[in-house]
């Protein structure tokens, strides 16, 4: 535990030398929606491979970067790529960047991934605030000897997601004359897709929508006391849904046509957070 404690403040104090103030809010960026980093302004990049004990990113449309700079009136740090438990990753590898972005002095995230609807009412290029989680195939981050500097061994599930967070999120939507949706994420360890009888169940146990992240890192920052917000891209529709195969190059495809609503959207969160 010592070890990975002292990990965790050799990175954190790396990435902290480079990028001078601590930001006031981190955003962690899934499948194809790192474009969000190009509008961040004032912008300093730290990669992934130069930082002590970090992971790299393996998958397509993960860059492996951390962006800080400003974004509408807050200073920010997101990160262009996420790791996976389906890569190999041991837990503790899965939320170290969570983890630091505690140290660092962030005590607010922005979790973004791109998954598949499961509701029958949605269709590809949605975008969803998630109210909630359903985590039973999640492996726990939390398993282990409790690092009691992070925080206790039981903690509350109750609210990961952050009440008021989501009121100005849809409150931003409203605004700006989008169709959010409201939902629940269900979590699958990959890398394969569900089966069109996973989704059938999931979708009986309430579930609106079903990716291979988040989960992990909402767990960790809830934690540590941090507080949440959880935004899903619908990229495509989960499986036995439309009588098409699921590929990832359609999550890319999809994750591209809404960049834009999806930047705007993000840039007038962070304005109103």
């Amino acid at each position: 535990m010592k070890e990975q404690i002292a990990k965790i403040d050799k990175a954190a104090s790396y990435i902290m030398d480079i990028i001078k103030d601590t930001p006031k809010i981190a955003i962690i960026l899934g499948s194809g929606l790192g474009p969000l980093a190009q509008i961040i302004e004032d912008q300093t990049a730290v990669d992934y491979a130069d930082i002590p004990g970090f992971p790299r990113s393996t998958v397509q449309g993960h860059e492996g970067r951390l962006i800080s700079g400003r974004l509408g009136n807050k200073k920010i740090l997101a990160m262009k790529g996420r790791f996976h438990y389906y890569e190999g990753y041991d837990m503790d590898k899965v939320i170290m960047p969570v983890r630091i972005f505690k140290k660092m002095g962030i005590n607010e995230l922005i979790v973004t991934n791109a998954a598949g609807g499961v509701n029958l009412l949605f269709k590809p290029g949605d975008i969803m605030i998630i109210t909630d989680h359903i985590g039973f195939n999640c492996p726990s981050p939390l398993r282990g000897e409790n690092i009691n500097d992070f925080g206790e061994r039981f903690p509350d599930m109750s609210s990961c997601y952050d009440k008021q967070l989501i009121k100005t999120a849809k409150t931003c939507a409203d605004s700006l004359g989008m169709d959010i949706k409201k939902g629940v994420y269900s979590y699958s360890k990959g890398p394969m897709f569900e089966t069109p009888a996973e989704i059938r169940a999931l979708r009986l146990l309430g579930a609106d929508a079903v990716g291979m992240s988040t989960v992990p890192e909402v767990i960790t920052a809830n934690h540590m006391k941090m507080r949440v917000l959880g935004i899903s891209c619908i990229t495509n529709m989960a499986a036995g849904i439309l009588d098409q195969p699921l590929t990832h190059e359609e999550v890319m495809e999809t994750a591209k046509t809404v960049e834009d609503s999806f930047c705007a959207y993000m840039k007038e969160i962070i304005t109103r957070w």
